[in-house]
């Protein structure tokens, strides 16, 4: 047997003796060749306002390109932002962001002696632990209202009611005493 001279190009039949093979196979550079050929040949065919334009044709715009895309993933936030603008619930968002951060926009030590309870036309309304805490909130009251006008916005809480911790009612019940209450007991 005599060694193959080309042992990358197959250009003779195949030595099972397969009379379908072809005898020989183009080269690569006939491959690259016709492949450049049919390129040219699809690019001639093409309309020309869908050839790239290097003048003064005029190119139809699609979304391939290095350019921003409308259908590029979106972070969650920014999806759920504009839902929420879409839907016009920026106020109840804004209403429902003072409950849940109310730590981060008051201070994690007012917060802790301190939690809003309802807020109902613009009216905020704070339970205090006792009603020394309560007191202190009331002087607090006016800068805690511009703190919270400036995280959420300022249409959406206009005042602040504080109140301390709610006590059983002692008025019901088959002996009841008349008494005066149980002043501050529970404070």
């Amino acid at each position: 047997m005599s060694p193959d001279p080309s042992p990358g190009r197959p250009d003779r039949a195949r030595p099972d003796g397969d009379p379908l093979a072809p005898a020989s196979q183009p080269s690569s550079e006939d491959l690259a060749q016709a492949v450049l050929e049919a390129a040219r040949v699809r690019r001639e065919s093409r309309p020309s306002t869908q050839r790239r334009s290097t003048g003064g044709e005029r190119r139809l715009r699609g979304y391939s390109g290095p350019g921003p895309d409308p259908r590029d993933p979106a972070p969650l936030g920014e999806l759920i932002a504009r839902l929420i603008k879409m839907r016009g619930w920026e106020r109840p968002a804004a209403e429902a962001r003072i409950f849940g951060t109310w730590d981060q926009i008051v201070g994690t030590d007012l917060a802790a002696h301190c939690r809003p309870v309802k807020l109902t036309d613009g009216e905020l309304t704070i339970e205090a632990e006792s009603t020394a805490w309560a007191t202190q909130i009331r002087l607090l009251s006016r800068p805690l209202l511009s703190r919270i006008q400036a995280e959420v916005g300022r249409d959406v809480v206009r005042r602040i009611h504080v109140h301390g911790p709610v006590a059983p009612s002692w008025g019901r019940g088959p002996k009841r005493v008349r008494g005066r209450g149980p002043r501050d007991t529970y404070g």
